[in-house]
């Protein structure tokens, strides 16, 4: 067992429960949260993309639109020549059989470590409403490489931005059995201000985030 495995078994057994939930209590959780009605929502008529994009933008995020995911390399290669950042990054597993060559990028499909400056990784899904990205972790999705990089680039298509957060937690249930270890939300670069109230990016992770929308295609 892992120390959370442990922790998890003492707080059921102080509840007086079995060490690991069954079936029976699993699908109770999984009822209550198939008949829980979503609470009030601001109006939400909005083109998906068009908010996505207009969000995105508000939180010093920048923005491209690559068409088909072999546009990705170029497009990639292009940010970085613009930002004078260096062609080199790590990339989700995903991504690696792209032509990164072709393009003047050296790529390597690994997690990240602190000498890493740029980081490319999909999403789960896009929320449209606050331009957020929801991350899940996973053997193909390490966290790590859209959290040390200075740069983040994450590629999202069209066909996984979605309108809310609650729209984003039940696509969630809808395609995993199990909740992943980690779920991460990234809204912009990272930023605080703490200092004499000024906003500084860069404090707790990425300075930039380059979202590439493609259109979910080769």
């Amino acid at each position: 067992m892992t120390s959370r495995d442990n922790i998890l078994a003492r707080i059921r057994a102080a509840q007086g429960r079995s060490i690991a939930p069954g079936e029976a209590e699993r699908e109770a959780v999984r009822a209550h949260l198939r008949a829980h009605p979503q609470g009030p929502r601001p109006a939400s008529d909005w083109d998906l993309v068009t908010r996505f994009r207009e969000r995105v933008l508000s939180l010093a995020s920048t923005w491209h639109e690559a068409g088909s995911t072999g546009g990705i390399p170029a497009a990639t290669a292009a940010y970085l020549r613009e930002n004078n950042l260096p062609l080199r990054a790590v990339c989700w597993k995903e991504f690696i059989d792209l032509d990164w060559a072709g393009s003047g990028i050296e790529v390597e499909a690994r997690n990240a470590r602190g000498d890493d400056l740029v980081g490319i990784t999909g999403a789960f899904c896009a929320i449209a409403e606050t331009g957020t990205l929801m991350m899940v972790s996973g053997p193909r999705t390490p966290a790590a490489v859209s959290l040390l990089p200075e740069t983040h680039i994450a590629v999202v298509s069209r066909a996984r931005i979605v309108r809310g957060m609650e729209d984003a937690w039940q696509l969630l249930r809808a395609e995993f059995e199990h909740m992943p270890r980690a779920v991460n939300f990234i809204s912009g670069p990272s930023r605080t201000a703490d200092i004499e109230q000024t906003v500084t990016l860069g404090a707790h992770g990425p300075y930039r985030v380059h979202i590439i929308l493609t259109n979910g295609g080769a």
